[in-house]
């Protein structure tokens, strides 16, 4: 083995290890466990040496230890492809200040959500791995999506050579902006397939088709090769520590912070992955008090962090934050490794429970490794009024995604009185629910579709339409399958032509 790189292995018990291109290339380990670093590089540096960095420089300073088998120029090289101006302010990832407390705007990549922020690096981190392992193969990327993971990683690897990328949603799942840009995203290495069913449905049948003996030798055979563009893949989740140093650099060059001062940071979750990257921020060294985990209705998180038992074992509520509505938040299981001190027997033993029986408990001991999250649902009704309490008392427009962070949050600052500066993820725009935000202001809005209210969320809040999504009503449907959740891995072996 090469030294002075960082290896990555399964949460589940294989010891094989392996380099971060080959991690990122495989996106989920061949038992079927999650790829994680055996070490989390720590930083002790001055702050006062990053705290001018731009979003791109500050970006290479912590990727670069955890993707160290990717030469300097390799990793400068996929950071500035991904950060240019696909986004709409230099910035990146502006932080503001409203309501006593500080929205870190993750949506201001193409596909306005937080997505953007990782899907905007990962086809670059994909082609170089590809390169650097001098593979032939085709890959393949099967995504699941609970509404705006699809359409990023769609912009992402849409015309991006060697691969093909096949997006899986639920059909009734996501918002009609949503599933409009889904379904008319352009470009022939492309595919967009509604499922019947939920989010967790898509999910499973792209997990199982990863974990298929037979289905992975049927694509060998063809030249194909399977990756991962969710959350699942460490490509995904590595460039998502970076803006939460990226905010508590921003609060201290600004002078909202003293030096070493901790933050408290509120993320609305459902697949767990980015609060798993702000806890990966804390463990690097980060000054984090508090992980404030906001969960909607379909509020697992919530109670396996008050009981230490994960239960999926109730039925899948829809809402008005649908990129939430998950009960297999998958990015648990990296965090479960690492409680459990890194036995994959034991994280192997809590999976299997989880498939088997729809549910598991952890020890007292990993339990208490848990102190610095608190966990909290916001009902849908208690995100809506938020939405309208910020929009009346500071014309900052929240999205119902967002708006849990903030009931969640409110809920926090009342059981705990703690005054800790907090920094809540705003993870999508407001364009993208605009249905949902507008009804929460007024009832009046209610007889108007969720296009029509784009124009009129603009002249009410006085923020321009965002270009991608302008007109999109307009714009032509090019992808009409509708699958069965029972039937994707025979359908896939068609379109793959296995």
């Amino acid at each position: 083995m090469i030294e002075n790189n960082l290896y990555y292995k399964s949460t589940r018990g294989a010891e094989k290890k392996f380099l971060s291109a080959s991690a990122i290339i495989k996106g989920i380990a061949d038992d079927g466990g999650l790829f994680v670093p055996e070490t989390i590089p720590f930083f002790n540096t001055d702050l006062n040496k990053l705290k001018n960095l731009d979003y791109k420089e500050l970006s290479y300073f912590i990727m670069k230890d955890f993707f160290s088998d990717y030469h300097q120029e390799e990793l400068k090289h996929c950071i500035n492809q991904a950060y240019d101006n696909k986004f709409d302010t230099p910035l990146i990832a502006p932080l503001i200040p409203k309501m006593g407390v500080y929205f870190l705007e993750l949506f201001h990549g193409p596909t306005l959500a937080f997505k953007d922020m990782a899907l905007s690096i990962l086809p670059h981190l994909l082609t170089k791995a590809i390169k650097k392992l001098e593979l032939k193969q085709e890959i393949v990327i099967l995504t699941a999506t609970s509404g705006d993971t699809g359409k990023a990683a769609l912009e992402g690897f849409v015309g991006v050579k060697g691969t093909k990328i096949i997006v899986f949603f639920p059909e009734k799942g996501v918002s009609e902006i949503q599933k409009r840009q889904m379904l008319t995203q352009e470009g022939e290495n492309v595919v967009v397939i509604a499922v019947k069913g939920n989010f967790d449905d898509a999910q499973k049948g792209v997990k199982e088709i990863f974990e298929a003996p037979d289905f992975n030798k049927r694509m060998n055979k063809k030249g194909y090769l399977f990756s991962s563009a969710n959350s699942i893949n460490i490509g995904r989740l590595i460039p998502q520590i970076v803006y939460y140093f990226y905010a508590y650099l921003h609060l201290y060059k600004a002078g909202e912070i003293r030096t070493n001062e901790k933050i408290n940071i509120v993320v609305p979750t459902g697949n767990f992955g980015n609060i798993l990257a702000a806890y990966t921020a804390k463990e690097m060294g980060l000054p984090i008090n508090k992980l404030i985990c906001a969960s909607n209705e379909n509020k697992v998180l919530t109670d396996f962090f008050n009981t230490g038992i994960y239960d999926r074992r109730r039925e899948l509520v829809a809402t008005i934050s649908p990129s939430m509505d998950i009960l297999i938040s998958s990015n648990l299981e990296r965090l479960l490794w690492i409680i459990n001190d890194k036995e994959n027997k034991m994280v192997k033993t809590l999976m299997n429970s989880l498939n088997e029986k729809g549910y598991y408990k952890i020890n007292s001991e990993a339990k208490k490794k848990l102190h610095c999250f608190y966990g909290e649902f916001a009902s849908q009704d208690e995100s809506r009024q938020r939405i309208k309490e910020v929009f009346e008392e500071s014309k900052y427009l929240l999205d119902p995604h967002t708006a849990v962070g903030y009931a969640v949050y409110k809920k926090y600052i009342n059981e705990t009185r703690d005054r800790t500066k907090t920094v809540i993820a705003a993870t999508a725009s407001p364009f993208k629910f605009t249905k949902s935000v507008m009804e929460s202001l007024d009832n009046r809005y209610k007889e108007f579709n969720d296009f029509e209210l784009v124009d009129k969320m603009s002249d009410l809040a006085q923020i321009p339409i965002p270009p991608t999504i302008r007109n999109i009503e307009k714009r032509s449907i090019r992808h009409k399958m509708i699958w069965g959740k029972e039937e994707i891995g025979v359908r896939l072996a068609e379109i793959l032509n296995l």
